[in-house]
């Protein structure tokens, strides 16, 4: 179902838990929602529609992705600065982020996963993740 975008920061501030098996209605929610907004949106954390689960979509080449409760287990020492923007938020904002990282998560079907990113999709990710711990770019 397509959920509304949550912009309260009082609201995206609050810390992420760890999802469960029990969260599987969020995994199908947010893929609706990011492909609602899709012609403005690469990548959604769970709390952008007010539910606070360690859960993302990212589009990783040209599909959106799921990945529950993702890790960054490893990342380069090389970074980029650049600005990115948020459906929550207006404007763009400056960041700082990491050229390559490794993600451990967990498929829709919760099989154990590893992924290297790179570059934009690097960058995505990084920005969900940061939502996780209630971080607003």
């Amino acid at each position: 179902m397509i959920k509304e975008i949550v912009r309260d920061k009082e609201i995206l501030s609050i810390r992420s838990e760890a999802a469960t098996k029990a969260d599987m209605q969020t995994v199908r929610d947010l893929l609706d929602t990011v492909k609602a907004n899709e012609e403005r949106c690469v990548g959604m954390a769970a709390n952008m529609i007010g539910v606070h689960k360690t859960i993302l979509v990212a589009l990783i080449g040209d599909e959106y992705v799921a990945m529950i409760n993702p890790v960054i287990v490893d990342k380069s020492k090389e970074t980029y600065d650049t600005e990115e923007g948020c459906l929550s938020l207006d404007g763009v904002r400056p960041v700082t982020r990491h050229s390559i990282i490794t993600v451990e998560y967990l498929d829709k079907k919760f099989k154990r996963r590893r992924g290297i990113f790179r570059d934009f999709e690097a960058e995505i990710i990084q920005h969900e993740i940061d939502h996780f711990s209630g971080i607003i770019i």
